[in-house]
């Protein structure tokens, strides 16, 4: 693994040591003459009494600049990418495990032809999208009909929905691509696109930010085995477009970070070789990665309220990956510095550009008046917030509206589950199991499973091996962060804090396992991150290693097949009963 953000080395290269104390050159900074180098954090006193440590006379900007690209970056980083081979490969790879997960997404989509759980909302709300422009209601018992493929029963009247549109509008354009509303497949295609593609994301994320090829194959591969990330990209629900849209931002974040470092390096050598003061450090101008996760962080509200959490962890994750940048050049300040340099520009424009982003999702509403809410303001003149434009007023009522719905939404459910449980799935959502299947007898059962009795199930459930041995992983890189300030501990914890640990202020309410979808690739990166601490360095005593990578490798073997195992309860196969019953494991599953 390559070195840290600040002055902590790597727990793998320490196996668990001690952090050191900051190395000579890590906190590089000019004399007030400038022409010299000098270096913070040693034991040398200078007259104006401050540790002091002179280490040479001035440098090329070349040299500067890759002495502050390693302390800032790593040497394994540097070279992820350094020849031909190294960058086919950490394409090929990645790519290899996208295909897999796109066989396990795709292979008979349209099992069951059936609105599954919410699907019955968000499928019918996409259609209307198409046809009306804005959600409309429907007759009484829509859905047979809908299932084979009549639409007669769509009116013209709004529909009061509690979730915004962007979701729902890629479920639109998979069924406009998919071959129309007569196929369950085309009801599902976005949601699997959107599946297989976040695959490919996580493994390429993973070699990003692990600084290994293997590692981010490995991410890849969890990704696209795991049971909750195959049910949720089978299935048109609004949380698989969630996922998607807050790890393509994490990931532009991890570029942009790449980046910024390197401009920090290049502008910071500069200004060293030419013998001015660093002060608080150079500008980094135009952020263009942050903006894009900003865009995309927009595209996640206009999906489901809950990226909220994902904009505000990722915005501190940004802004903290700054700081220690600027610490690690040798600025003296360097908070001051990565605050009004950094913090205050991210914080605008990210949020400024998010909630642009959010209000712009919302186009469709704002051009139909027979949008349910649309001309609250003009039937009400005398309510509402008066300064408001009438559109904006309707905009903010309706808000409003779904704001006291979500917050108290308290209806019983069989499958609701406290999200205590989620991280090691102590209580799956069962999505479908249909009586006309159980209930078969006789001839009919031997018929449809070969058996005295039959069952088809889709159990959201994320791969147990994988979920347990990952709860602890979680454990392990909080100790790591808090012990050792590893970033990547952060950063693979930053996904799950943001995804996970709102909804325990929200437990009064319905909530479900399946939310967990939107932090499931962090659960993968977690459990790859620690996998990588046990494997260690390249430099490892050659037989330790070994070990350890057959012991992970078993590990790895162990997932995979026991997502063989689960997969036909996953995907709505008919089996026969003791075979579904043989799932479950535990009776909170049942």
């Amino acid at each position: 693994m390559p070195p840290t953000d600040d002055d902590a080395s790597t727990p793998a290269d320490r196996q668990g040591g001690a952090a050191p104390s900051p190395s000579a050159d890590e906190t590089a900074r000019p004399a007030p003459a400038g022409r010299t180098l000098v270096v913070e954090g040693t034991d040398e006193a200078v007259p104006d009494g401050e540790p002091r440590a002179v280490i040479g006379p001035l440098e090329s900007v070349d040299r500067l600049r890759r002495r502050l690209l390693g302390r800032l970056l790593g040497d394994d980083t540097l070279a992820l990418d350094a020849t031909p081979r190294a960058r086919l490969l950490g394409w090929l790879w990645p790519l290899a495990v996208t295909v897999l997960a796109a066989v396990l997404r795709f292979w008979d989509l349209g099992r069951p032809h059936k609105l599954v759980f919410d699907e019955t909302y968000y499928v019918k709300d996409a259609f209307s999208l198409l046809v009306n422009g804005y959600e409309a209601t429907w007759g009484d018992e829509p859905n047979p009909a809908f299932e084979a493929g009549d639409t007669s029963g769509l009116t013209t009247t709004g529909s009061y929905v509690v979730h915004p549109q962007v979701g729902k509008w890629l479920i639109a354009l998979g069924i406009q691509l998919g071959g129309g509303v007569g196929s369950s497949a085309a009801w599902r295609l976005a949601a699997a696109v959107c599946g297989v593609l976040a695959v490919l994301m996580v493994a390429r994320i993973g070699r990003r930010l692990f600084a290994s090829t293997a590692l981010g194959t490995l991410a890849g591969l969890l990704m696209a085995v795991d049971g909750q990330a195959i049910v949720m990209s089978r299935i048109s629900l609004l949380d698989p477009f969630l996922m998607f849209f807050v790890l393509a931002a994490f990931g532009a974040l991890l570029l942009d970070r790449d980046q910024a470092r390197r401009r920090l390096a290049d502008r910071t050598a500069r200004l060293l070789a030419a013998g001015h003061e660093l002060g608080d450090g150079p500008g980094l101008g135009v952020r263009w990665w942050r903006l894009a996760a900003a865009v995309l962080l927009g595209l996640a509200l206009g999906t489901k309220w809950s990226a909220m959490y994902f904009l505000a962890v990722f915005g501190l994750l940004s802004v903290a990956w700054d700081l220690t940048a600027r610490r690690s050049v040798g600025v003296r300040h360097w908070w001051r510095a990565g605050i009004l340099k950094d913090g205050v520009v991210a914080g605008v424009s990210m949020v400024g550009i998010a909630v642009v982003v959010y209000v712009a999702s919302w186009w469709s509403w704002f051009t139909h008046s027979e949008a349910h809410g649309r001309l609250w303001a003009e039937q009400n003149p005398d309510q509402g917030v008066q300064w408001l434009p009438p559109a904006l007023r309707s905009f903010w009522k309706y808000h409003q509206d779904m704001w006291s719905f979500h917050n108290g939404l308290e209806t019983p459910h069989s499958y609701a589950a406290h999200p205590l449980g989620w991280i090691v799935q102590w209580r799956p959502t069962s999505f479908f199991y249909p009586k006309e299947v159980s209930e078969l007898t006789g001839q009919a059962a031997q018929d449809a499973c070969g058996a005295a009795s039959c069952s088809q199930a889709i159990v959201s459930l994320g791969n147990p091996v994988l979920w347990w041995c990952a709860a602890a992983a979680v454990i392990v890189a909080a100790v790591w962060l808090l012990r050792y300030r590893d970033w990547r501990a952060g950063a693979v914890l930053s996904g799950i804090v943001a995804g996970w640990l709102p909804w325990f202020v929200y437990a009064h309410r319905t909530i479900f396992a399946f939310y967990s979808i939107a932090f499931t690739p962090w659960v993968v990166l977690t459990l790859v991150y620690v996998i990588g601490l046990v494997v260690g360095p390249k430099d490892l005593e050659p037989r330790g290693r070994r070990a350890a990578i057959i012991g992970c490798g078993v590990l790895v073997a162990l997932i995979v097949a026991v997502s063989a195992f689960f997969y036909p309860i996953w995907t709505g196969w008919v089996v026969p009963y003791d075979f579904w019953h043989a799932h479950m494991w535990l009776r909170t599953w049942v």
